[in-house]
């Protein structure tokens, strides 16, 4: 099969995938609901199976597609970045300090909200943008850096970050209920308001980061290459990395810690439609968005309690991330 053709296909299953879990997900809740329920919807819509279709369930698919979006768009910039498959969204150091920010925010009982994001949510999107803003600023170097640098500066600033919750969940141990929803993922919160606060930056990153494949395909030869074929590498780097830092960030702050997503999904696009970043950021987003929505379905069916999603992106991640290092050895 042709490259071109493998796209094609590719393209037909996701978007075929994608509509049926979207359908799926509104016919799937505590309430019990029918087909007929929704074509009766649909035909004359009422306050009560509104609040159902609409504010809870599609309200929740909608967000899970988006933080799936911004997960493997992340994932897909960064592998690029350091030019290594095994970076992920929260290589710089953004999960962990945005765990550290959701869970001080309720160690101290903060529940201030703003633009769509409560108490914690808004702290854990503040903590992950500064610990990432921290390890650049630590990885500057006579006004330049390595970008081995910031790969283990981000690594020990993490490790930092993670310490230090383990410290607030120890002397607070009566927040730890809470805190597991920002540790472990979860969708049971989720609201549109959250989900328009998101969805324009994401969709922006997604613009931009297509707008700037070309650099990032000339990134892959070496910085000095890429200079010498015309890329301003550094404010590039700069950019890539803020828009990488932003999507995981946002995710946190609305989900919580959802594992796996940006480091398998933009390898499996790869595999299956080519390295060519124009295409590649593109379809990371739609599979990751796509892949999160499956994600969320078992995570709220597989047992009669919700399981967090990250415990199902782990166990579905793992092994396959596993196949692909053996496979590939």
């Amino acid at each position: 099969m042709s490259r071109r053709a493998g796209r094609r296909l590719f393209w037909a299953a996701a978007v075929v995938l994608c509509a049926a879990g979207f359908f799926v997900s509104l016919l799937t809740g505590p309430v019990h609901t029918s087909l007929g329920d929704l074509l009766t919807f649909l035909r004359d819509p009422d306050r009560v199976r509104a609040a159902i279709f609409i504010d809870l369930r599609l309200a929740r698919a909608v967000l899970a597609f988006l933080v799936g979006a911004a997960l493997a768009l992340s994932g897909a910039i960064l592998q690029g970045y350091f030019r290594n498959p095994m970076a992920d969204p929260f290589v710089v150091g953004v999960s962990s300090g945005a765990s550290l920010g959701a869970v001080l925010a309720v160690a101290l009982g903060f529940e201030a909200s703003a633009f769509g994001f409560s108490g914690p949510g808004l702290l854990a999107f503040l903590s992950g943008l500064g610990i990432v803003s921290l390890v650049y600023g630590l990885s500057l170097k006579r006004g330049g850096f390595k970008v081995e640098t910031i790969l283990l500066t981000g690594i020990a600033a993490g490790a930092l970050a993670s310490a230090m919750t383990s410290f607030l969940l120890f002397m607070r141990s009566d927040s730890y209920d809470q805190a597991v929803f920002w540790l472990l993922g979860s969708f049971q919160l989720a609201e549109w308001r959250q989900a328009a606060t998101i969805g324009p930056w994401i969709a922006a990153c997604l613009v931009a980061s297509v707008w700037l494949a070309r650099d990032m395909d000339l990134l892959a030869l070496g910085d000095e290459s890429a200079q010498a074929l015309g890329s301003p590498v550094r404010r590039v780097r700069k950019a890539f990395l803020a828009m990488s830092a932003l999507l995981a960030a946002l995710s946190v702050a609305v989900s919580g810690i959802i594992g796996f997503v940006g480091l398998v999904v933009p390898h499996w696009v790869r595999l299956l439609i080519g390295p060519g970043h124009r295409t590649l950021f593109a379809a990371s987003a739609f599979a990751g968005g796509t892949f999160l929505l499956y994600c969320d379905l078992i995570a709220r069916n597989l047992l009669p309690a919700e399981l967090p999603i990250g415990v199902i992106t782990a166990a579905v991640g793992a092994p396959f991330f596993i196949y692909l290092l053996h496979k590939k050895r």
